[in-house]
């Protein structure tokens, strides 16, 4: 049974006072979660996994805690830059299976709690001080029943909602009408070809995370360079295209015929597209892309 509010906000003001002074990450880490999960009355290793191995691609790492599907924590010493702490979770993504892809993603340096809802793309940050006013942004953790989304579903809706949030900033920062539906079908495409066999696997996602800069600056040119590839016969490319580039296939049909303006990313946007890659689109018939589309401009 739950706890009632009440109760978990008099533990977290004793959790807090406990650990003010905490600094040091790696002697203090794990009792500090082990304490943060008690305010809420659960054990973490009954829910999620220490020091989770994960195959990451440019080799292996480790998750500080994961609980799959649900909850991925990175934590820090204090003084740490949360947003480099961000990006680090979010690289373990690619490493995940579809199912054990995390909701929410919380990362701390003792002193401050900042927390990430991957489907609603909104975030927030509040002091250790502060966390008895803000136990109730952990419901999933204090016993109340998360919003799952089924792994089953053949057009996912992880996926459609991190496309339909690329959609909406594309659009807010004037990338809009024809160019806007087709850059987002290219992306589609592109998405479906790394699971299915007409790309490499991970060929995409290692092309975005490899070839562009963590804070997507760089992503718009480098799509459209990758747009201009698929659309040349391998024997009409420049001979000295890089390696990244030249492994990918001719896709022949008008997908990539048409010119479009450069589009333009930030950090965000390429977190958001990178959380996409790690979906598994294997299951998308090429058929379902008109009604998914439909679904992300509504």
């Amino acid at each position: 049974m739950a706890l009632a509010w009440n109760e978990i906000k008099d533990r977290a003001l004793a959790f807090s006072r406990e650990w003010a002074n905490a600094e040091s990450e790696n002697a203090e880490a794990k009792h500090f979660w082990v304490d943060f999960f008690d305010v809420f009355g659960i054990s973490p290793r009954r829910i999620g996994s220490f020091e989770q191995k994960i195959k990451k691609l440019d080799g292996r790492g480790y998750i500080d805690w994961l609980w799959k599907g649900n909850l991925l924590i990175e934590h820090k010493s204090r003084g740490y830059d949360l947003d480099r702490a961000y990006r680090q979770a979010i690289d373990y993504f690619p490493g995940l299976k579809e199912h054990e892809l995390p909701r929410f993603v919380l990362v701390s340096d003792f002193a401050r709690f900042r927390l990430y809802d991957m489907i609603e793309g909104t975030h927030s940050e509040f002091l250790l001080k502060e966390l008895y006013k803000n136990v109730k942004l952990f419901w999933f953790i204090a016993g109340y029943q998360p919003q799952k989304i089924s792994p089953q579903s053949p057009v996912n809706a992880k996926a459609v909602q991190r496309m339909a949030k690329l959609h909406d900033r594309l659009k807010q920062i004037g990338y809009t009408g024809h160019a806007l539906e087709v850059y987002l079908v290219r992306l589609l495409f592109c998405l479906f070809a790394e699971d299915t066999g007409i790309f490499e696997r991970t060929q995409f996602t290692e092309f975005i995370e490899q070839q562009t800069r963590e804070d997507g600056n760089d992503l718009a040119p480098q799509l459209a360079q990758l747009f201009d590839v698929l659309n040349t016969p391998e024997t009409a490319r420049l001979k000295n295209l890089d390696d990244t580039l030249s492994r990918f296939p001719y896709i022949n049909g008008k997908l990539f015929e048409e010119r479009l303006p450069f589009a333009s990313f930030d950090r965000d946007m390429r977190a958001a597209l990178l959380y996409c890659c790690a979906i598994d689109w294997s299951g998308i018939s090429p058929a379902i892309f008109g009604s998914l589309f439909q679904n992300i401009m509504d």
